[in-house]
């Protein structure tokens, strides 16, 4: 069985069917329920956000948190970027060098506490090598893993998908913070990412799936660091999974890679764009009020920018138009209509019986016939998390819906492919 057949296959098994999500209920165990933080020892040095620093601020943008809930016995708290089930299953770390405010070297961003983990210095050694690159790199490497058992504690073997998702939200903070904060970016996700595990001693707890680069290339020469990081189980009660661990390893190939050069270009109120990213929620319950044509085409043209990396994947987005006013009802496939007719009630049956697709102004599903797994997905995530800032730019509701009937959905859309995510708009 080749690579892709493999991931394939992971894919086909962790589909949902009517009959699988009534045959398997999911009972969850809260005595083993992980952490949503990982934390390096004190004896590592940690540097608290100032946000009055360019570059501190620009580091919080990319996964901070922006409000703490508390009920009887539980809290939680909410960051600038969602997360299925609000179990956050991804880390950021990133290497900073000759950066104002910051000293060079290799950090974790400790969320919990809005300071940053100071992991190892660098002079003439860095990631770059991880990355085949021969001199120093000025700028920000970001780099984003998953602790993919804060996922499957709930999800089961379907949270790898979570993960990749989760980890397409970051990139999607990422590229926000950026435009904030005027920087240019480039994704990658073709580099060594076991040698990587390897080398931050991830012991397959935890694995790289993506990086960001927002750096300029010198002509100095780089040698590869040597990180000797102690193991930190950022679960706490870590439980391994065979077939999500098969799955990652299955598919960090990259095949016939695509890359795109050109930038995505914007056009939102910076300070007011700011404001909507510290207030990003995931809306609970549309009130099936409309939405305007102008509104739907004006998010439309944020989400259908151009993405920087180099491993662009073709996407298909799908779109049930439920309450647009000057808009006929019925389904688009990117941006062309394809079926006319009220498809609400059907929205709704598909998101695994959930108002949230019915109820909506506009139901999304994002696909792909792509081969590049873990590419796609992350990309499908940073679509979607383009599409939750647009609409709230604009006072419109988004929630993203990890669970649908796969294969009905298929049927609905009339092409038999990989489904990735589906999401709602509405108020």
């Amino acid at each position: 069985m080749s690579d892709f057949d493999s991931f394939f296959d992971y894919h086909m098994k962790t589909k949902h069917s009517y009959y699988s999500v009534r045959s398997s209920p999911n009972r969850l165990d809260w005595d083993n329920q992980p952490s949503a933080f990982k934390s390096y020892p004190e004896k590592f040095a940690k540097i608290k956000l100032d946000m009055e620093k360019e570059n501190h601020s620009f580091i919080f943008f990319t996964a901070g948190i922006t409000a703490k809930k508390t009920y009887p016995g539980v809290e939680y708290y909410l960051r600038v970027n969602p997360s299925a089930g609000a179990l956050y299953p991804n880390e950021i770390y990133f290497q900073s060098r000759n950066n104002e405010g910051i000293e060079d070297g290799i950090y974790h961003f400790d969320i919990q506490s809005s300071r940053i983990t100071f992991l190892k210095r660098i002079t003439d050694e860095g990631i770059e090598p991880f990355f085949n690159l021969k001199e120093k790199q000025n700028g920000f490497i970001f780099l984003i893993s998953s602790i993919y058992y804060r996922s499957s504690w709930k999800y089961k073997n379907r949270a790898f998908r979570y993960c990749l998702l989760d980890a397409g939200h970051l990139l999607g903070t990422i590229e926000a913070s950026c435009y904030i904060h005027e920087k240019e970016y480039d994704i990658i996700y073709d580099f060594d990412k076991q040698a990587l595990n390897e080398a931050f001693n991830f012991d397959n707890q935890e694995f790289f799936t993506s990086a960001v680069f927002i750096t300029k290339k010198t002509d100095k020469k780089v040698t590869k660091a040597e990180l000797n990081l102690p193991l930190v189980d950022g679960s706490l009660y870590f439980e391994k999974n065979e077939m999500i661990e098969k799955a990652y390893i299955d598919s960090l190939k990259v095949q016939n890679p695509q890359k795109q050069i050109f930038k995505p270009n914007f056009n939102f109120n910076k300070s007011f764009f700011k404001e909507i990213i510290l207030k990003r929620r995931s809306i609970r319950e549309f009130t099936k009020q409309s939405i305007s044509k102008i509104e739907f085409e004006s998010i439309m043209q944020a989400v259908n920018n151009l993405v920087t990396s180099n491993c662009d994947e073709e996407l298909n987005l799908y779109c049930v138009i439920n309450r647009v006013q000057g808009m006929k009802l019925g389904l688009i496939k990117n941006g062309v209509f394809i079926k006319e007719a009220d498809f609400a009630s059907k929205a709704g049956y598909l998101c695994l019986e959930q108002n949230l697709g019915k109820d909506s102004a506009v139901t999304f599903f994002i696909t792909s016939n792509s081969k590049n797994y873990q590419a796609m997905y992350q990309k499908a995530g940073l679509l979607g998390h383009r599409l939750y800032l647009a609409s709230n730019y604009l006072g419109i509701g988004c929630s993203g819906i990890g669970a649908y009937y796969d294969d009905e959905v298929c049927e609905f859309i009339g092409e038999y492919t990989q489904v990735l995510y589906a999401l709602a708009i509405g108020k």
